[in-house]
C-alpha cells in the first residue's frame, strides 16, 4: 500500500518488478528468438517470417487501444488494471507455448500457423503488459516514486530477458540433445509456468491506491484526454523510433553472429548483456535529482547510437575485432537502461496532464496507445524491414551467404538501429517545457481529489 506521502512499500516495489520479470521469461523467446527459430529450424522463408513479424504487430498495434478502452472501462473489486494479471496470465502462456509447437504441416499450413499462434501470442501480450504499465499511475501519486517504481520494473525486464539469454538456448540443447524443434518444446514451458506464478505474485501484492473515478468513461470521453495532450505526442514519436531501431538490432543478431562475425558462441553473451542496461536504469532516481528527465532520455538515445558506431567500426577493415563489436554492443545496452525505463516513466505524467487538461483520466488507452501501440508497431517494423532485406539479397538459411546478405545482415544490425535512435531524439528535445510543469499539475490535481472527495 501507498504511504501518504506516496511512497511505495519494498513489498510492493519487489511485486512490480515481478509482473515484467513474468512478462519478459516469456516473451523474450518470442521478440528474440522465433524469427531465427522460423527461418533456421522450421525452415519458413525469411520473406514470409518478415511478413508474418509485420501483420501480427500491426494487428496487434491495432487491438492495443481496444485493450486501452476496455481497460478505462474496468469496474471490478481488484481495480482497474490488476485484475488482469489474473485473468490473462494462463492464455498468454498458452499462446507462447503453441508459438514453438511445430506440427508436421505442409509449408503454407506452417506459415498459417505460425502466423495465428504469432498474433495470438501477441495480442494477450499487451493486454497482459499494458497493465503493467498503466497501474504505475494508480501505485503512487509521486512522480519520484513512479521513476523508484520504474526502476524496479526495469530491474524485474532485465533479470528476465538474462534468465532467457543465459540459460534458455542451453536448455534447448541439453533437452533437444540436438533435435532443436524438441528442445524447444521442452525449454518453453518451464519459462511459461514461471511466468504465470510471478504474475500470480504481483496480482496478490498490488493495490491501486490513487483514487479515480468509479463511472465508466464514454468512448469519446477517453479520446479526450488526447486533446492537446503534447507530452503523450511527444513519447509516441520517440518510442516509435526507438522500437524500430531495437527490435530490428534484436532480431537479425543471431544472423549476424552466425555469418558475419562466425561465432555463434557468442551470442548467448551478446544477448545477456543486456543485462549492463541495469547499470544506467537503476540510477535512474539517482540522475533525475540531478538531471531533467528530459535530457536522460536524450542522453540514453545518444549512448545508443554511439555504440552502434563502435559496432561499425569493429566491422571495417578486412578483418572484423570482435572486442571492438563487442564494446560497441555493450554500450549500446548500457545507454538503452536509460532510453528504455524513461518514456515507461513519463507515460504517467501524460495521464496526469491529459486530466489537468481536459479533465479526463485514461490511463488505459493512453498506456496502451503510448506504450503498447509503440512497442507492437515498432516491433512490426523493425522484425520485417531486416528479414525482408535478408530475402531481398538471397538469404539461404544453413548456408554460406553471399556478400549481399551480408551487407543485408549488417545494415539490419547497425544502420537501421543508429538511425532510428539518433532519430528519436529529435521529439525528446521538447519534452522540458512540459516536464517544468510536473509540480504545478500535481499541485492541482491533489486539489480536485480533494475537493472531489469532499
Amino acid at each position: 500500500m501507498s504511504a501518504p506521502s506516496g511512497r511505495t512499500s519494498t513489498t510492493v516495489r519487489l511485486s512490480y518488478a515481478a509482473s515484467d520479470v513474468g512478462g519478459q521469461l516469456l516473451f523474450c523467446w518470442i521478440m528474440w528468438y522465433l524469427p531465427f527459430f522460423l527461418t533456421d529450424t522450421v525452415r519458413i522463408s525469411a520473406a514470409a517470417v518478415g511478413t508474418i513479424l509485420l501483420t501480427a504487430r500491426w494487428i496487434d498495434a491495432i487491438d492495443a487501444p481496444i485493450w486501452g478502452l476496455i481497460f478505462d472501462r474496468t469496474r471490478s473489486r481488484w481495480g482497474k488494471s490488476r485484475p488482469w494479471f489474473l485473468w490473462l496470465c494462463g492464455p498468454f502462456a498458452l499462446f507462447g507455448l503453441l508459438s514453438f509447437f511445430t506440427p508436421d504441416l505442409s509449408y503454407g499450413a506452417k506459415v498459417a500457423y505460425a502466423a495465428i499462434t504469432y498474433i495470438g501470442c501477441n495480442i494477450l501480450y499487451t493486454g497482459i503488459n499494458t497493465p503493467v504499465t498503466s497501474i504505475l499511475s494508480a501505485l503512487t501519486p509521486d512522480p519520484a516514486e513512479r521513476v523508484t517504481l520504474t526502476t524496479f520494473r526495469m530491474l524485474g525486464s532485465k533479470l528476465g530477458v538474462l534468465a532467457v539469454n543465459l540459460t534458455g538456448l542451453e536448455l534447448v540443447r541439453i533437452l533437444g540433445q540436438g533435435d532443436d524443434r524438441r528442445g524447444f518444446m521442452l525449454a518453453v514451458p518451464i519459462f511459461a509456468a514461471l511466468s504465470v506464478a510471478l504474475f500470480l505474485f504481483a496480482f496478490r501484492n498490488l493495490r491501486e491506491t490513487v483514487p479515480v473515478e468509479t463511472t465508466p468513461l464514454p468512448l469519446r470521453g477517453s479520446f479526450r484526454a488526447l486533446r492537446g495532450n503534447w507530452p503523450w505526442f511527444i513519447i509516441f514519436a520517440s518510442s516509435l523510433l526507438f522500437w524500430v531501431g531495437f527490435i530490428a538490432r534484436v532480431t537479425v543478431a543471431p544472423h549476424f553472429f552466425e555469418y558475419v562475425l562466425h561465432r555463434p558462441d557468442l551470442l548467448k553473451l551478446a544477448n545477456g548483456l543486456d543485462f549492463a542496461s541495469l547499470a544506467t536504469a537503476l540510477l535512474l532516481p539517482w540522475f533525475c535529482r540531478r538531471l531533467s528527465k528530459s535530457a536522460i532520455w536524450s542522453l540514453g538515445l545518444a549512448g545508443m547510437a554511439l555504440g552502434q558506431l563502435i559496432v561499425w567500426l569493429g566491422l571495417r577493415g578486412d578483418a572484423a575485432s570482435v572486442g571492438l563489436v563487442m564494446t560497441g554492443w555493450t554500450v549500446c545496452f548500457v545507454a538503452s537502461g536509460a532510453a528504455m525505463a524513461m518514456p515507461f516513466s513519463v507515460i504517467s505524467e501524460s495521464v496526469d496532464y491529459g486530466e489537468w487538461k481536459t479533465g479526463v483520466r485514461a490511463a488505459g488507452l493512453l498506456t496502451a496507445v503510448g506504450a503498447a501501440f509503440c512497442l507492437k508497431a515498432g516491433a512490426g517494423l523493425g522484425g520485417a524491414l531486416p528479414m525482408w532485406m535478408l530475402d531481398a539479397a538471397g538469404y539461404v538459411p544453413k548456408a554460406a551467404q553471399g556478400p549481399a546478405a551480408l551487407r543485408a545482415i549488417t545494415i539490419g544490425v547497425v544502420w537501421l538501429p543508429a538511425i532510428c535512435f539518433a532519430l528519436s531524439i529529435v521529439p525528446v528535445l521538447f519534452y522540458r517545457r512540459f516536464e517544468k510543469l510536473e509540480p504545478r499539475i500535481r499541485e492541482e490535481l491533489d486539489q480536485r481529489r480533494r475537493q472531489a472527495a469532499v
